[in-house]
């Protein structure tokens, strides 16, 4: 959308689940980014709200219950509370954080489903799906676990395999059973209610695939043309469940709008709210079409964001489209992949409880990564090397030099001919550049560069003020060491202007150090009068010694190792029993690994040429993350040699390593202890 057509923006963060805390990557994704966009647009002087809130329904909040062995509503106000401290302790500055339990909540969401039911976009039917007949409940997705039919997992569940990632059904698992009660769950027929989400593929690629190619993230699009081109399918909006939104229609007892229909609703009735609250009209910032909407989300939302709730938002009819969905990739730490579950994360709030002074210092760190396009890592060595060679070094030693300066020469006073101006045109030329810079980022959702650029600043106050010497200056001529001085502090006020969005508290200090107002625009021009009087240095960031990165390092491990402690080993049920002929049935023989390579574009899959002593045969194989291919070259396996061929990846089959695995997901060979000849039959 053209500048000049905007009148104020709409900016929402991705709703967080209300079933436990969360931790930094998820700051990293979504509300970081958010927040740095906001602050930036506010201090342009448009207009602008900032929605969020708790997503508190869905099989999440359940189970969690569940665990905890309390209700659904104990667990969503234990989390909505921990979760908006968090974030009010880290300077998010959300114009409302809502909750999806609020009334207000229930009632939008009904109405937006009853537009869309009498229009008769929905497509009602009955089909067969799994219940568990000891529990009298039908089963939704997260109820169901099962053995994943493309990596051979466990523990996935009915939409996903969280080992590898693929989407699922709850018919493609293999000897599915009832989280509820361990059972085999049968079949039963339902009703439910489905947007026909393959009705609207023309609208969506002409919408996405034309009409953003070039404004999009290359991530975001490049998903979004992946699901186009496979082809989308109706998708269910209802679901049999006692917790959630109950479903506005006739013969729907007992269902409850699917989580990820309400949830992105909870985006307008917050601002519902947040008008109510405010005296606004909630309208102008949903459907006037001179605002601009943009989600910020992490890339496992791109689908719901960008495809479903469009769909949605169009169907209705009364409603604007997201203009940008600047969605992030995850953040890993310490070299794997970040995960509350595990035991493998920095809670928000172990963060605040340890560093309740730093916030800013997270703030910096996770927007200096940000994993804008690609996956990014947190390393404590890392954020202790940004925070001491950039932050104390560069910024805060730059601030710290000048203002002792100033106070030891000048008593901390400036004296000029009228208002104090900068007096260097090199220099202020280069604060216009890297001003403008700043902003051309900011508007195209580069908000590391963004803050690359803001950091030249404090390198070039750095830079002045060493080529300067002042301290040298001084003696033989005390104006040319003012004058000098005296540009640094527009440089200081130059980098506190634009440090805004990123380390508001720093910020606020640096402009307190000044003796100037607390907050400045960013088209607003820092003025110094003749007698202006300094506050007294203080130092803006102290170093992160070593012992404290150490014990932040082990903390990590000793709750890693505490949670697979407390873990329970899940051994996979029985399968159904088998008769003596079905077994003769299964031809297995040792087989030799010959070649192995990676299937491109895929993180877990090998192909492997493999001696069955019958033949050479091409086998695909999930192993990729427990070996590499030039490791297991002659290596014996088993195989399992009558196996229906299947085409996986473009690739044909013909054949399955049998694999041992542990309680963590990791895969050993299974094969014969003395090496026998290609071929040899196991039985």
């Amino acid at each position: 959308m053209e500048q000049s057509k905007i009148k104020r923006y709409t900016i929402t963060a991705a709703l967080p689940y209300a079933n436990g805390p969360k931790h930094i990557g998820h700051l990293a994704g979504a509300y970081i980014p958010a927040d740095l966009y906001v602050r930036y647009l506010r201090l342009k002087e448009r207009e602008v709200v900032f929605v969020c809130g708790s997503d508190e329904h869905g099989t999440a909040i359940a189970n969690q219950a569940m665990k905890e062995n309390t209700t659904p509503r104990a667990i969503i106000d234990k989390y909505h509370v921990l979760i908006k401290e968090c974030f009010d302790k880290l300077g998010i500055s959300f114009d409302i954080y809502h909750r999806t339990s609020e009334p207000i909540h229930h009632e939008t969401a009904q109405d937006f489903f009853r537009v869309l039911d009498q229009k008769d976009i929905f497509k009602v039917e009955s089909s067969e799906q799994y219940y568990d007949e000891e529990a009298q409940a039908f089963l939704a997705d997260r109820y169901i676990k099962g053995t994943c039919p493309n990596c051979g997992d466990h523990n996935a569940y009915g939409d996903q395999c969280e080992k590898c990632g693929t989407s699922l059904s709850p018919d493609e698992l293999i000897n599915p059973v009832s989280t509820l009660t361990g059972n085999k769950p049968v079949k039963k027929l339902t009703k439910h209610w489905y947007l026909p989400l393959n009705e609207y593929e023309d609208y969506l690629k002409q919408w996405i695939l034309e009409g953003h190619k070039s404004d999009w993230k290359t991530n975001v699009y490049g998903q979004c043309k992946s699901w186009l081109d496979g082809g989308l399918h109706p998708r269910a909006v209802t679901r049999d469940l006692d917790w959630g939104i109950k479903v506005p229609a006739k013969d729907a007892d007992g269902k409850v709008l699917y989580v990820w229909f309400d949830a992105p609703i909870g985006y307008i009735s917050a601002t519902k709210q947040w008008a109510l609250d405010n005296g606004k009209d909630w309208e102008l910032y949903w459907k006037d079409k001179e605002t601009k909407l943009v989600h910020f989300i992490g890339k496992d939302n791109i689908v719901f964001h960008c495809i479903v709730f469009p769909v949605m938002l169009h169907a209705h009819g009364d409603f604007i489209l997201p203009d940008n969905v600047p969605a992030n990739e995850f953040m890993n730490l310490e070299g794997d992949k970040m995960s509350t579950s595990r035991g493998w994360s920095i809670e928000m709030h172990e963060y605040l409880e340890d560093f309740p002074t730093r916030v800013d210092e997270l703030r910096y760190y996770l927007a200096s990564i940000a994993p804008e396009t690609s996956d990014s890592e947190f390393t404590w060595k890392d954020y202790q090397a940004r925070v001491n060679n950039e932050l104390v070094a560069i910024l805060g030693n730059f601030v710290n030099r000048v203002m002792i300066l100033m106070h030891k020469y000048y008593e901390g006073k400036v004296q000029s001919d009228g208002a104090m101006l900068l007096k260097d045109s090199a220099i202020e030329q280069e604060l216009a550049l890297h001003a403008a810079e700043i902003e051309k980022s900011f508007e195209a959702y580069k908000f590391r560069q963004a803050l690359a650029s803001t950091m030249d600043i404090a390198r070039l106050g750095n830079k002045y003020l060493t080529e300067k010497e002042p301290w040298k200056t001084y003696k033989e001529d005390s104006e040319a060491a003012r004058e000098v001085l005296h540009n640094c502090l527009h440089i200081i006020a130059a980098a506190a202007k634009h440090l805004q969005p990123f380390l508001p508290g720093s910020a606020r200090k640096m402009f307190e150090m000044l003796n100037l107002k607390p907050e400045f625009k960013f088209n607003d021009t820092v003025v110094f009068e003749s007698g202006h009087q300094l506050n007294e240095a203080q130092l803006l960031f102290s170093k992160v010694e070593d012992d404290v990165i150490a014990q932040q390092v082990q903390k990590l491990i000793d709750k890693k190792e505490a949670n697979e402690k407390d873990k329970k080993v899940e051994v996979a049920p029985a399968k159904e029993n088998i008769n003596f002929d079905q077994f003769t049935a299964l031809d297995i023989r040792t087989g030799i690994i010959l070649e192995a390579d990676k299937v491109a574009k895929t993180k877990k899959l090998l192909k492997l040429k493999v001696d069955t002593g019958l033949d050479i045969r091409t086998v695909v194989s999930g192993i990729a993350e427990f070996y590499q291919p030039e490791e297991i070259i002659g290596q014996q396996v088993s195989i399992l040699v009558n196996l229906e061929p299947r085409e996986i990846k473009g690739i044909m089959s013909q054949g399955m390593i049998l694999m041992a695995e542990n309680a963590e997901g990791k895969l050993s060979f299974v094969s014969a202890t003395e090496t026998f000849n290609a071929g040899s039959v196991i039985r």
